[in-house]
């Protein structure tokens, strides 16, 4: 028996969905049939499309918690509900802690935490008034379960989202399911910015189980799974989308056959 995934009918909201991982998280939701919007605070070259359709665009700076409510209020109102939120906007550039300004930390939690936390409190606010209520994805990242030099308050605000999502899922329940994608390294337009040229993006790869880095559309297929009925009893859970994680370091490291004991 095939399982296919349609979503017709349903709006969906994507942050910054109109690049890099967004931008592949719109296209999968727009393939499975939904309507698709997108926010950023600046628009996109073009719009985002695919199944013969677009994602519609509209700018608004989420760390404005009334600009973050008129938003979605207005997503209500022009498409009379709202399905799924997916807190994709976040990120953050590679600076070491004792090299960062305290404000630029601030700010960097500020994206991938507080955003992420008015954001839904707004998308709850709609959703809660629907019979069958919503789903929430916030993407997380595998930053928030082990030391990420460089990128530390990136990590502790991931770290922080997961949390806040498994108490979201309880609070919120039954109507409104939250759920986290764990994300691993993620190929985008901007790879080359972390890990150099093709090659260097196909030595990082092959760091990881799988091989490779994951694909955009492959972070938009785990969305639109949680989004649809099929993960109709799943809430509070965090969905690894990682590859199988990352190569542990005394494998490469032990001089051993590696089969001594181990616990």
């Amino acid at each position: 028996m095939s399982v296919s995934i349609d979503l017709s009918g349903q709006v969906a909201v994507v942050t910054g969905g109109t690049r890099g991982v967004g931008a592949g998280i719109a296209r999968r939701l727009l393939d499975a049939g939904a309507q698709v919007v997108t926010c950023a605070r600046r628009p996109p070259d073009e719009p985002v499309r695919a199944d013969g359709r677009s994602a519609d665009f509209r700018p608004v700076d989420l760390r404005d918690p009334d600009a973050s409510a008129g938003f979605f209020a207005q997503v209500r109102a022009d498409y009379g509900r709202l399905d799924t939120l997916v807190n994709n906007a976040g990120g953050t550039s590679y600076r070491l802690l004792a090299d960062i300004d305290p404000r630029r930390a601030a700010r960097v939690i500020e994206l991938n935490l507080t955003v992420p936390l008015t954001a839904s409190l707004a998308a709850h606010e709609v959703m809660i008034r629907q019979e069958r209520g919503g789903s929430i994805v916030m993407v997380g990242s595998v930053s928030g379960s082990r030391p990420s030099p460089g990128t530390a308050a990136y990590g502790a605000a991931k770290a922080g989202l997961e949390q806040l999502a498994r108490s979201m899922a309880v609070e919120w329940a039954p109507k409104v399911r939250v759920n986290t994608l764990v994300l691993g390294m993620v190929r985008t337009e901007l790879s080359h910015l972390h890990y150099g040229d093709r090659d260097g993006v196909a030595a990082v790869g092959r760091t990881v189980p799988l091989g490779r880095l994951a694909e955009p559309a492959e972070v938009g297929d785990a969305c639109v799974f949680l989004a649809s009925d099929l993960a109709g009893y799943i809430s509070g859970a965090s969905l690894l989308v990682h590859g199988g994680g990352e190569r542990p370091a005394f494998l490469d490291a032990a001089t051993g056959n590696q089969q001594g004991e181990h616990r």
